[in-house]
């Protein structure tokens, strides 16, 4: 008798988790979004690398002269290509897995993740757009770094509890970021590239999708 409460219990507790958490995220989604963010990594680069050096730099935060308009084009461009394919291969990656366990990947818990996730993820997206015009390149990384760790945290209430590890350890890469200013670009394929590598293998070996 107490066995089948006990399963019983066991059952209605998976089936609100259900409805109020996404479980259809893919382990695939967050490995091939850190080789993106690395090939990503790789390209930056080689535009920085390329900057003339009669540009003096300032506090480590930035040029002090103008910023050339097509390396800022070109630099958006490829963190742009970069968010696109991560977020169409999360897309399809969800499905595949949604389907598989037959739920549906526009759920009520899905548009509550997405929507919670996209407002400091959308504000930092903007701010790096900002710092970036301005020539303050080092603190682009910081702050992409920061403010995805916390979409990542407000994100986690909806679907895998683990995801917070991710994100703390974002907010923390971040913040070592600020103050290692010369070496933003390292922290951000770090960040973007192997931690999501190892979240996204981690995920997939637990869940198996």
């Amino acid at each position: 008798m107490n066995k089948e409460l006990h399963k019983e219990i066991s059952q209605i507790k998976s089936l609100m988790e259900r409805s109020t958490r996404y479980f259809s995220l893919s382990g695939w989604a967050g490995i091939l979004a850190g080789i993106y963010a690395l090939i990503g990594a790789y390209l930056a680069n080689d535009i920085l690398n390329g900057l003339k050096v009669d540009r003096v730099y300032e506090n480590g935060l930035g040029y002090s002269g103008s910023f050339p308009s097509h390396d800022i084009l070109n630099l958006l461009l490829i963190a742009a290509i970069v968010f696109v394919f991560s977020v169409a291969t999360g897309i399809i990656t969800s499905y595949i897995s949604a389907r598989k366990s037959n739920e549906k990947l526009w759920s009520p818990a899905a548009k509550k993740m997405i929507f919670n996730m996209m407002i400091p993820l959308s504000a930092g997206g903007i701010f790096a757009v900002i710092l970036i015009i301005h020539g303050y390149l080092g603190l682009v990384a910081p702050a992409t770094l920061i403010f995805y760790g916390l979409s990542l945290l407000s994100a986690s209430y909806y679907t895998y509890s683990n995801i917070k590890i991710l994100g703390i350890a974002e907010i923390i890469l971040g913040l070592l970021s600020s103050y290692f200013v010369g070496s933003g670009l390292l922290f951000w394929s770090i960040g973007f590239g192997l931690f999501h590598i190892l979240y996204g293998t981690f995920m997939y070996l637990k869940y198996r999708k």
